[in-house]
């Protein structure tokens, strides 16, 4: 029996190291509009058991596909996690998407689809970091977004700091937080509790797995400063196509093909200049329209026109748009092209009808991603942020996330 479970825990630890991480996919080309949230406005599922949220999305082929969803739990690295689906899961996954409609009198047409969860074929038993995954009707992979479930078993208390550093004292914002665990017994905090800080939702420059410095009673206390520290960014640029026929702020003329084009006024490129506050919604964006009162079947698609004047900076190097609209993808769709004759970088990208957020990022040769080359870094810019705490006794199988805390660098102090 000995030998059978030491043979057991060795497969165990083998298969964990060998397990791979379950990134975000990017969808193709013919699926655009992914629209993630739970109960609040936020595109980041992020709910208690019980609670419920919505998955929407446009397949701009509109030969109405069939669409399959799948549900993987991870730990709270983002590997998969040792429970068996009936250990996580009511019910059974790998369904049909049933609830689809096509586009109403649109230049562009296509197929909407809704998926909502928990629905009356599977729902959730524990906390923890999920992955959605949606298939087609061959069985391959179309695209995958991450969501989370929580319990309130801890209060997490934040708040945002400048930076102590004096190489970055105008660049950085650091998160410092507290976790209460009174009513929720933990025995060894720095084994047993996992943390993660998101700036925005965005999971790509995420902080993981900061130790307590010290425990204050019942309290977990992180008042780290460089460990803790995020680049502040600038506010997103944004425009408005809600109008088809009328121009905003942000947009330079309209024109008619086979479907409206919005050419938007040039960007700047902003590093060096000084920071101006310009209110935005931290990388996301809203569909809406002024032409139908059915957003998700009567917005149209239109072509937006990007453009960027080269500099030195930039030199030989890639350049994305990107915004919660993509996903944040640095993919062939969404790159720039250098046009000799213009000076500039430019882009045609189709997007639905709405408002949106969109920043340029910078690729290097050496394939690294330069977020805020273009837009520059200042302590100043409002971010949200996001804490997760997660927990792991002695012999659990998986990483249940046991409390949450948000704050905004709106309220950043010295």
């Amino acid at each position: 029996m000995r030998r059978l479970i030491k043979h057991l825990l060795v497969f165990l630890i083998i298969f964990k190291s060998t397990a791979q991480i379950q990134f975000e996919v990017n969808p193709p080309e013919n699926i655009k509009t992914i629209i993630f949230k739970g109960p609040t406005e936020d595109q980041f599922p992020i709910i208690t058991l019980g609670e419920s949220f919505t998955l929407t999305f446009d397949d701009l082929y509109a030969n109405e596909q069939d669409y399959y969803y799948k549900i993987v739990h991870c730990d709270f690295d983002w590997s998969p996690s040792q429970l068996l689906k009936s250990q996580y899961l009511d019910g059974a996954d790998n369904q049909r998407i049933i609830d689809y409609e096509n586009s109403y009198t649109t230049l562009q047409p296509y197929s909407n689809y809704r998926l909502t969860l928990p629905n009356s074929d599977v729902s959730f038993k524990v906390s923890g970091n999920y992955i959605l995954e949606i298939y087609n009707s061959s069985g391959e992979l179309q695209f995958s977004r991450r969501f989370l479930i929580y319990e309130n078993r801890v209060t997490v208390g934040a708040t945002v700091k400048r930076s102590r550093d004096f190489n970055f004292l105008n660049e950085k914002q650091v998160v410092q937080f507290s976790i209460n665990t009174a009513g929720f017994s933990v025995v060894n905090p720095k084994q047993e509790i996992k943390t993660s800080i998101l700036q925005n939702y965005n999971w790509s420059n995420s902080i993981n797995n900061l130790k307590p410095q010290f425990t204050l009673g019942n309290e977990l206390i992180y008042k780290y400063d460089k460990e803790g520290s995020f680049f502040g960014g600038n506010e997103y640029l944004n425009f408005d196509t809600k109008d088809l026929r009328s121009p905003t702020f942000a947009i330079a003329k309209i024109e008619y093909k086979e479907l409206y084009h919005h050419y938007l006024f040039a960007n700047n490129i902003r590093k060096d200049e000084k920071y101006t506050y310009f209110p935005d919604i931290n990388g996301d964006f809203v569909v809406r329209t002024l032409q139908g009162d059915d957003v998700d079947r009567e917005a149209e698609y239109t072509i937006v026109h990007f453009k960027l004047p080269y500099s030195a900076e930039i030199g030989l190097n890639n350049v994305y748009v990107n915004g919660r609209f993509n996903n944040y993808a640095t993919s062939d769709e969404n790159k720039m092209t250098y046009n000799e004759e213009t000076g500039y970088f430019e882009l045609a990208y189709p997007m639905k009808q709405g408002f949106y957020n969109y920043k340029y990022v910078v690729e290097k040769q050496d394939g690294s991603l330069a977020p805020n080359l273009i837009s520059g870094d200042f302590h100043f810019t409002e971010n949200n942020y996001l804490v997760l705490v997660y927990y792991r006794n002695f012999g659990d199988m998986y990483d249940s996330l046991i409390g949450i805390g948000s704050t905004s660098s709106a309220t950043i102090s010295n």
